[in-house]
């Protein structure tokens, strides 16, 4: 575990990756494989930005646990991370972690999230010069990117430290830049998000009526109100989708109602991307894959990119079912620092062992109630 991995394995440069992975690491594998055959000279064209790295260092599926194939269930770690202009790029910790599992069915997609600050014992990585110890998970990303690491060595880390705690390996990965994540939403126009509370906002207010970070609203020196997402059904801009997710301060249960919030999203923008007809449309296609272009750095895996497609056109965002670790809410060992429950830890197991609906129907309770 504390190895950086395999060599750098062989970037392929198939459009169609990216074209899946766009939204969320894989929001858009959530469509049609045969509405996008006719569009591959089109995002060919249009993918050229979108980073592909090695992501997964050792955390990568072995022969043994399918390696190329397709035949089985696949699994993708998506990674958010919060990053700033004036932050340094070893600075970072990814602060939404969230594991995509499609089970060998290819009819399903499951997303289950982990909470940034569960306990962790973080490997050693000798890319970044760690030496292993125990923290919240989230500082796997930066102990990884240290020194040097790079945003690739954070997601290396911390895939390892996830296969370590769960057992899980991975077909894939992405890093979404919440920050880009902005165009992505508003190249689909707007999404519908239902909020169960209102929500404020602890980074952003209206100066006459225009949102801004709350440290460029007090430059302003003029009077400020906070942004309030309501409570209720509604279409939300880009730049308020993308609040409403990164909020977690005041909620009542903090951290997981979040990462609700953020599944929210996410199969709010799926929903959107297939009923909207965005994908059968040239030109908005290619205004939704350039903007993801600035969002995202993606890892294909072993996985056959143009197999992949069709692999996963049985899959809508329809199909999109969002889990809860702990059942949604804290749980904490002796010490009182944050862990995954034995039932959490279940349910990871049995996405390894690729019985998740299974699991699921037994303990409907770790299904999320958001709509």
């Amino acid at each position: 575990m504390g190895q950086v991995g395999p060599a750098r394995r062989k970037r392929r440069k198939d459009p169609l990756w990216a074209k899946i992975t766009l939204a969320v690491g894989a929001v858009l594998m959530l469509t049609s494989g045969v509405a996008l055959a006719g569009t591959k000279a089109l995002v060919d064209q249009a993918t050229g930005s979108i980073e592909q790295r090695n992501l997964l260092g050792g955390a990568g599926k072995s022969e043994a646990e399918g390696g190329e194939s397709l035949e089985g269930p696949i699994d993708m770690l998506l990674l958010g991370v919060d990053a700033r202009e004036r932050w340094a790029a070893d600075d970072v910790r990814a602060d939404s972690i969230i594991v995509l599992h499609i089970p060998a069915s290819h009819d399903q997609a499951y997303l289950i999230s982990i909470p940034r600050d569960t306990e962790a014992h973080i490997p050693a990585f000798t890319k970044s010069g760690w030496t292993g110890g125990v923290d919240k998970i989230n500082a796997a990303f930066q102990a990884g990117a240290r020194n040097d690491g790079g945003w690739e060595g954070g997601a290396q880390l911390m895939a390892e430290t996830i296969k370590g705690m769960t057992g899980v390996s991975f077909d894939g990965a992405a890093i979404i830049n919440f920050g880009g994540f902005k165009n992505v939403i508003d190249a689909l126009g707007s999404v519908k998000i239902c909020p169960n509370q209102e929500v404020k906002s602890a980074h952003m207010s209206y100066v006459d009526g225009e949102p801004m970070w709350n440290a460029d609203a007090k430059k302003t020196g003029k009077a400020r109100t906070p942004v309030v997402h309501k409570k209720g059904c509604q279409e939300m801009e880009g730049w308020a989708a993308l609040d409403y997710s990164r909020q977690r301060y005041g909620l009542k249960k903090g951290d997981y109602d979040r990462q609700q919030n953020q599944q929210q999203l996410i199969k709010a923008m799926a929903r959107k991307a297939t009923d909207s007809g965005m994908l059968t449309n040239p030109a908005k296609l290619q205004e939704l894959v350039k903007a993801a272009g600035k969002a995202f750095i993606l890892d294909t895996g072993n996985a056959g990119l143009a197999d992949l497609v069709f692999t996963m056109r049985g899959v809508t965002g329809n199909e999109l079912t969002m889990l809860r670790t702990n059942g949604g809410d804290f749980h904490g060992n002796d010490a009182g620092r944050e862990t995954l429950s034995p039932l959490s830890l279940e349910m990871f197991q049995a996405v390894k062992n690729d019985q998740l609906a299974e699991f699921v129907y037994a303990n409907p309770g770790m299904i999320s109630t958001r709509k």
